[in-house]
């Protein structure tokens, strides 16, 4: 397995790219669904797009970050001692996360016509996956301690 270290690397920037993409796309999405009124057209469109988004980017991205975050562990589990900018990493995805379960909440939120939230919220919410991956590359880049 070692001898794919590279390959699985790879498939692990893969899925941080499609995962980022899904978290930074979503919350954009519902400030426009919150614009839109209950029960119309472009309401019904918006719920098809979140549950695609999520079901067939986001959710499958995120596992496949994980599994392959994983994998790169359990091959050099020697990674882990000594470094603070790993463990610091790790605990920013476990808040990626965390955000990921808030947004796949609002999906099913908006899928059953029940949101209380405004746009506000979402564009607030909407820059949290950004700070978090500045966050996590300049870890992985810099690895500052």
């Amino acid at each position: 397995m070692a001898d794919y270290y590279q390959w699985i690397k790879a498939l692990h920037v893969i899925s941080i790219i499609a995962w980022m993409a899904g978290m930074l796309y979503l919350p954009r999405l519902f400030v426009y669904h919150c614009a839109a009124g209950k029960g119309s057209v472009q309401s019904e469109t918006f719920k098809v797009m979140e549950r695609r988004l999520l079901k067939a980017i986001i959710n499958p991205a995120m596992a496949g970050a994980w599994i392959f975050g994983i994998t790169m562990i359990a091959l050099n589990p020697e990674m882990l001692k000594g470094q603070g900018w790993l463990h610091a990493k790790l605990t920013l995805v476990l808040v990626m996360s965390g955000i990921h379960g808030v947004l796949s909440k609002h999906v099913r939120l908006f899928a059953n016509d029940a949101n209380t939230k405004p746009q506000k919220y979402f564009r607030i919410l909407n820059e949290v996956p950004t700070l978090l991956m500045i966050a996590i590359v300049i870890l992985v880049i810099v690895r500052p301690f």
